[in-house]
């Protein structure tokens, strides 16, 4: 019999810890049993606990032999030499199993008592690390809210959850974050890796596919599947060109993203700390696909079209130039990475110089 006090405790603290009583108490019969070896060593031990009626039975078995094996199956029980055995029952013979019962309150002297109890602490420890990794192991490629804790010069420490903090490094950060203890916030887990204290979980707020991620939170479309995103080029911090498609005709991809008033797409641009997304309607036909990469300006005609080379000229009006080069070649570059064609631009005047146009 063990004390209805430990069964109650038990229950409590794998409550407190986000245990199941069942795993607690595969714990403590690991324990138990790692305590009994030493009660009686070289041996196998059994642990039967009875929760309901706050009961424990400590097994341990050997089986006589005349020579100890040189190696055991794991399933086998530990093995007593004759010579040793008839120690302990002076008619034991070769194929005997020696059962000793172990009464924890009565046979675990002090030390074997703390020994127990030490060892329990750190199977549970041990046993919420691994349920952590394992969680946190699972989200690697997905987005969570995070809890800012403490903001530092180079990184700021956050909560995200089973009790668990990581660090956001300033390399991680979008240019335009600016951050208050308490503040929730969106990251990108980019790799969980198992550590014998906690497990380490890298995040980032930098990661493109943290854009995939706001999306298909905040657009139901995108998480089921009726829109697709095609392409998708980010800077960081300052803004992302996103191609999409709907699946069904029925559903209008630009306006479903962007949302009643701008509801959705407001969404992910406040979660991003105001950087810009620019989304555009996908098209399997070049021409039509790469005009509508270049917006916000307006292209009057795309040639040079090479399929094999996915090369092609955008010629634009004189007035839209810069604003289809964009600031520092934005517009294009961010284009052309998410159309996934190269574009040269030229504008109309130049067109006509060189006879590209008539």
């Amino acid at each position: 019999m063990v004390s209805k006090d430990l069964f109650k405790y038990l229950e409590e603290y794998a409550s407190e810890c986000g245990l199941s009583y069942d795993e607690i108490i595969e714990v403590l019969k690991k324990s138990l049993a790692a305590s009994a070896k030493k009660v009686v060593p070289n041996s196998t031990i059994s642990v039967k606990i009875n929760t309901d009626k706050h009961e424990v039975q400590v097994v341990a078995q050997r089986r006589v032999v005349e020579v100890l094996s040189q190696e055991l199956a794991d399933d086998a029980i530990a093995e007593i030499t004759l010579e040793e055995a008839r120690k302990e029952k002076p008619n034991a013979k070769v194929g005997d199993i020696l059962t000793t019962t172990i009464s924890p309150k009565d046979d675990f002297g002090r030390q074997a008592a703390r020994s127990a109890k030490s060892t329990l602490a750190s199977n549970i420890k041990a046993l919420l690390r691994e349920k952590a990794y394992n969680y946190f192991k699972s989200l690697e490629g997905e987005m969570i809210s995070a809890d800012v804790l403490e903001i530092k010069d180079t990184f700021v420490t956050l909560s995200i959850g089973q009790n668990v903090t990581t660090i956001l490094p300033k390399t991680e950060q979008l240019p335009n974050d600016e951050f208050r203890v308490g503040d929730r916030i969106k990251v990108y887990i980019k790799k969980v890796e198992q550590t014998t204290k906690d497990p380490k979980v890298k995040v980032s707020r930098l990661d493109r596919n943290l854009i995939t991620r706001l999306l298909e939170t905040f657009i139901p479309e995108i998480k089921d599947g009726t829109i697709e995103i095609k392409g998708i080029a980010r800077e960081a911090g300052d803004r992302s060109k996103i191609a999409i498609t709907s699946i069904d005709p029925k559903v209008d991809a630009l306006g479903s993203c962007v949302g009643e008033d701008g509801n959705r797409i407001r969404e992910v641009v406040n979660a991003l700390n105001g950087e810009k997304i620019d989304l555009y309607k996908w098209s399997d036909d070049p021409e039509e696909l790469i005009k509508n990469a270049l917006q916000p300006a307006k292209v009057t005609t795309v040639l040079n079209i090479d399929p094999k080379e996915k090369t092609s000229l955008a010629i634009v009006p004189d007035d839209q130039l810069s604003l289809a080069i964009g600031k520092a070649g934005q517009n294009v570059r961010l284009a052309v990475q998410s159309c996934g064609w190269k574009i040269d631009i030229k504008p109309v005047s130049q067109a006509y110089e060189e006879g590209l146009l008539f």
